[in-house]
């Protein structure tokens, strides 16, 4: 049985990881596969640039959400109200086509015990969106890791994007946003909590 977690190795068992060098070769056979030739000037130095690219993409995988959050955490000094932060700007890219999707994120809070610094909540976000991802998925690791790292009492994470799949291919909608929301403890119960959220979001 697979076992799933908050951090950067999602399974328990992995495959060996290729080098530099097998991850150029690789990016040469998809660009002759696509009836271009990797050898002539404009494209000889493309594979290391794809590599280096994808090194800042993928970046996500090398760092840990919840030991971001312990960095910086704070006690709450009586502070019991919701804590949002809005418009987080994010982008990630879908593990179905490696194609950029991106928007923002609205994350809030309530805090048990203990607060954090707001830019570790934009951290967060970055972290997971750097990632082979879906929104959904996303959105949900979002969620749980400021739960578990913070032990709050609630968590509400809403996020907007665009796909460039949809707009590139396929159906070619480039105008569509996509809305996912994950609402945990305190806002998943108290549906005033929940209502407030979405005002503020709003506002």
């Amino acid at each position: 049985m697979k076992t799933l977690s908050l951090s950067p190795q999602v399974e328990t068992l992995e495959p060996r990881r290729p080098s530099r060098a097998e991850a150029e070769e690789a990016v040469r056979t998809l660009l002759a596969w696509s009836g271009d030739n990797p050898a002539r000037p404009g494209l000889e130095k493309t594979p290391a640039r794809v590599a280096d690219a994808f090194g800042e993409y993928f970046s996500g995988y090398g760092a840990d959400a919840l030991q971001e959050l312990a960095s910086a955490i704070e006690e709450a000094a009586g502070y019991a109200d919701m804590v949002l932060l809005k418009d987080i700007v994010f982008e990630s890219h879908c593990e179905h086509h490696i194609a950029p999707f991106f928007g923002v994120a609205h994350v809030a809070y309530v805090p048990s015990t203990r607060i954090v610094g707001l830019s570790k909540l934009a951290r967060v976000v970055d972290i997971f969106a750097r990632r082979l991802q879906t929104q959904e998925r996303l959105t949900s690791e979002i969620a749980a890791a400021i739960e578990e790292g913070l032990n709050a009492k609630g968590v509400a994470v809403m996020m907007s994007a665009r796909h460039h799949c949809m707009a590139a291919r396929s159906v070619r909608q480039a105008n569509v946003a996509t809305v996912t929301f994950r609402f945990l403890g305190a806002f998943e119960e108290d549906t005033a909590l929940r209502d407030r959220f979405m005002a503020a979001v709003k506002a």
